[in-house]
């Protein structure tokens, strides 16, 4: 995962554009980096290891309009120099699972971020920018948004032809604003004006947005966003993340039967989850975990050693709340089990009499093609075990997963406007 933000304003937008970017901190820790212009000349530094407010000088950046990335494993913006196109800076937000086959066409042998390379070569074989996406749509497979910056035309932003990866458009005066969620723009005064369409692309500039071309488009967004990617607090496609979550919790409540003192939530992505959960069972909500709020997220780390360390740090017990209680624990999803079984240790350890697990999506069972967190079939546990194999593996009372039909209807769009491949369905593209 990453996240991207681009803006133009009829001022220095640097403060704009790091108040943006920081609010899209959660979908990358790795990397991060900006680009802005004056109109005239681009202001580039090499984007930086680490976090958002730890590594990038302000002053450095001059010009009424930029582009910011974060990221888990490629460093961007890249500033592409010569070219058929003017100086331009490129990034995306997403994963191209052609990209071994385009690397070789595109003779992409050593990068520090090959997959935005690819896409800044294919740009800059032809005319224009625009047309240059137009390409990208019709030979990058995967899903992606991107944002390019040009001095003498403004950005550009496009979004795959099927909106796997979100992108949302924002104003407020002069100021005009794309991000990779709703509460990057709010957080920063602007009011959502709509969800980039699939297949669109659009030129922003200080007069505003300009649709540039609307490719045929099949929507296919990735559920998962509703259920752990995204902030509780942003809107995607029209939808509330917190409502989703919320919904989702309710619909495992109305299936289950299990006797317990509380519900708890595996914080923060399962808050939402527990919360629908509690006040459809009437089950009080309490916490059994604080989160320590100077950690990362452990899921999104590409290395399982990382995220061994990241779990383990991030929460510690809340005593008070687990001895001789009876909980029903709330989560997101399971993905390799190895964090979950340790918690539910932790939680007896302190004295939990019993510990139901409910989870708010429906089993991971297959990779995806288009982000790059969930690499591996052999990596996902739910599509090597069955779910009492699952339950005695982390140690579980009971454990129950949402009934697809449910997820889908806690989401509020239509199945066939979802992208559900990692729950076994098929894959759009």
């Amino acid at each position: 995962m990453c996240g991207i933000y681009g803006i133009c304003q009829d001022k220095e937008c640097i403060s704009s554009l790091m108040k943006g970017i920081f609010q899209l901190q959660h979908r990358g820790q790795r990397f991060c980096g900006m680009t802005t212009s004056n109109g005239k000349k681009l202001y580039f530094k090499e984007p930086l290891s680490g976090l958002v407010k730890q590594g990038l000088a302000l002053a450095e950046f001059k010009g009424e309009m930029g582009i910011a990335h974060v990221s888990l494993k490629e460093r961007q913006p890249l500033l592409v120099e010569k070219s058929k196109l003017e100086e331009f800076a490129i990034a995306f937000s997403g994963k191209i699972y052609n990209r071994e086959e385009l690397e070789e066409e595109y003779e992409i042998f050593s990068s520090r971020a090959p997959s935005t390379e690819i896409l800044a070569k294919i740009i800059r074989r032809n005319g224009t920018f625009a047309e240059g996406i137009e390409k990208i749509f019709e030979i990058a497979k995967g899903g992606y948004s991107l944002v390019i910056i040009s001095p003498n035309e403004g950005i550009y932003a496009a979004r795959d032809p099927y909106g796997f990866r979100p992108c949302v458009l924002g104003k407020r005066d002069k100021k005009f604003a794309i991000a990779s969620e709703s509460v990057a723009l709010e957080k920063i005064g602007m009011k959502v004006i709509r969800d980039l369409q699939p297949g669109e692309i659009v030129l922003i500039t200080k007069n505003g947005f300009q649709t540039v071309n609307q490719l045929m488009r099949k929507e296919a967004f990735c559920s998962f966003e509703w259920a752990y990617f995204a902030r509780i607090s942003s809107v995607l496609e029209g939808i509330p993340v917190k409502r989703a979550r919320m919904n989702m919790g309710k619909a495992l409540a109305s299936r289950d039967n299990v006797e317990a003192d509380l519900v708890a939530p595996i914080p923060f992505s399962g808050i939402g989850h527990a919360l629908g959960y509690a006040r459809a069972s009437g089950i009080p909500y309490e916490e059994v975990f604080e989160y320590n709020r100077y950690s990362d997220r452990s899921y999104m780390p590409l290395e399982q050693e990382k995220r061994t360390e990241i779990a383990e740090e991030k929460l510690s017990e809340i005593d008070e709340t687990i001895k001789g209680n009876r909980i029903i624990i709330i989560d997101d999803s399971i993905v390799r089990a190895t964090q979950i079984r340790k918690l539910i240790y932790r939680l007896k350890e302190k004295g939990a009499k019993e510990v139901h697990v409910r989870i708010a999506s429906p089993p991971l069972v297959a990779p995806c093609r288009y982000n790059i967190s969930t690499r591996q079939g052999a990596e996902l546990v739910a599509a090597n075990h069955s779910l009492d194999e699952i339950k005695k593996m982390i140690g579980a009372d009971t454990l129950r997963y949402n009934e697809l039909d449910d997820f889908v209807r806690a989401i509020g769009l239509p199945k066939e406007k979802l992208c559900l491949a990692c729950f076994g369905e098929k894959y759009p593209l």
